[in-house]
């Protein structure tokens, strides 16, 4: 994953642009897009924010709201596929969820449920 760049980056680009330098050519000094100088001098213009944001996903999914529900339905029926358990949320919670999703909700809290095909049936030879 990238790193957001520099404060002290930064505040150069936005002082040599906030200087009369224009944007096309800071980005050009400073060695950066003029996509991102552009979106910082907009950024600081409007809002006054010199700092990066944060980066990433924020905490949480989807199904966190409906985890009560999720895990009780898993206990009830200790069989019921990621499938399954996405047509109930639907009828039931009014949210639809891909098997992927669900499959994060469970994995986000350490749970597992490996399930083996049936044996097949164990045929000893009698001689």
């Amino acid at each position: 994953m990238s790193r957001a760049y520099s404060c002290d980056l930064r505040n150069r680009v936005l002082y040599a642009i906030d200087g009369g330098l224009s944007t096309h050519k800071t980005a050009k000094r400073f060695d950066i897009g003029v996509a991102t100088a552009v979106r910082w001098h907009r950024v600081w213009r409007d809002h006054g924010e010199r700092v990066a944001s944060k980066q990433g996903q924020k905490g949480g999914g989807k199904l966190d709201a409906h985890e009560a529900f999720i895990l009780e339905l898993v206990k009830k029926e200790p069989d019921i596929t990621l499938v399954g358990i996405g047509e109930r949320l639907v009828e039931e919670q009014s949210i639809s969820a891909v098997p992927s999703t669900i499959w994060l909700f469970f994995d986000r809290r350490g749970i597992t449920f490996k399930k083996r095909p049936p044996m097949p049936p164990n045929k000893t030879a009698k001689t």
